[in-house]
Formats: structure tokens, sequence, C-alpha cells
């Protein structure tokens, strides 16, 4: 992870665990009439929420000084906690400490925010839309995920399958009404 990809004009960066969480981000500030680029805000994935603090010490007050936000997931916030900490962005932080910072965790990932967001019934017809309804019905009938609530069937279909995370995290964000948007997606977006 280096600098050298941000544009000259950036003044602020979201800090993403991975491709999908930006995707989303970026196709709902298109939802919301916002044109990052233009606003000098750039979505930058870590790789991983082991990343956050090289990441902090890099585009925060020790490295570029610019505007942070970010988002996690729920079994990545102990990680993002110590690294706000190890910056100096706060010490002995809850999770209402890391909101007013602009850092918001999703329960328990992004895909399981939109797929609640949506709805299950819903969140099934985008992947019928876009024409993955035969390896969803495949994997439904594995016998592991047979029976199980459909929404735990969707989350693990849209985790497998090599680039499925980061294609659907567009369709899902654009398939929502904007008033259901997820409180942490929508949360990371305004803070910038």
């Amino acid at each position: 992870m280096d600098a050298a990809h941000l544009a000259d004009d950036v003044r602020a960066v979201v800090l993403v665990e991975g491709l999908s969480d930006r995707v989303a981000v970026e196709a709902l500030a298109v939802r919301r009439g916002r044109d990052l680029a233009e606003e000098g805000v750039s979505v930058v994935p870590i790789g991983g929420a082991q990343a956050i603090r090289g990441a902090l010490d890099l585009y925060g007050p020790p490295g570029l000084d610019l505007g942070l936000a970010g988002l996690c997931d729920a079994g990545e916030e102990r990680s993002f906690l110590r690294g706000l900490e190890r910056s100096g962005l706060g010490t002995d932080l809850t999770r209402d400490d890391m909101e007013r910072l602009g850092f918001f965790v999703c329960n328990a990932d992004l895909e399981d925010e939109l797929i609640r967001a949506l709805g299950a019934d819903a969140a099934e017809r985008v992947v019928e839309d876009h024409g993955d309804i035969g390896p969803f019905r495949t994997l439904q009938k594995q016998p592991e995920w047979r029976g199980r609530p459909t929404h735990e069937q969707l989350r693990r279909f849209f985790g497998s399958g090599g680039r499925r995370k980061i294609r659907y995290a567009r369709f899902l964000v654009e398939a929502l009404e904007l008033d259901r948007v997820p409180r942490p997606l929508d949360g990371v977006l305004a803070h910038v």
C-alpha cells in the first residue's frame, strides 16, 4: 500500500478492508448523486483489517494527514480499534467513538448488511437478474447448505466463486431503496 495511486487533490480517504467494500461505497456515492473524485475523496482497499495501522500511519496524522473514514466487519472491529488508538486517534475507544471518528462496523459483514437491508427475497431476485440463479440453486442443494435460511445461503454464495463478492457489491447497492441503506455504509459515506 502506498500513496502514489492517490490524485494530488485528494483531501480524504475511506479505508475499507477489500475491493467489494470499495465497490459498494462508490456505488452508493453514485446513487446519492456524489462524485467522490470531484470531491477529493478516495476509497482505499487496504487488503484486510490487519493493515489498518499501516494505512492510518500513511494517510492519517503521522503521514499525509488526510481526512479519514473507514468500514470494517464486526470480526475486525478490535483490529480497527487498536489501529486507531495506536495511531493517536483516541484511547479506550468504543464503537460510538469509532463512529465519531468516521469508522463504522458492519454486522457481520457488508454482504450481511446488504442482504438484511434488501431482504432475502429481493437479494435472490438480484442473483436471478444477473444470471446466477443456477449456481445459487446448486449451492442450496449442497448438504451443508440444504435447509439453511436463504439469508445465510446468499451470504455464502456472494462470498464464494472468485470475484462474485466484488461483482455483487454494486448490484446489491443498486437494488436498495435509498431509505434502507445499511447504517454503516451510509455513515461512512456521510462522514466524508
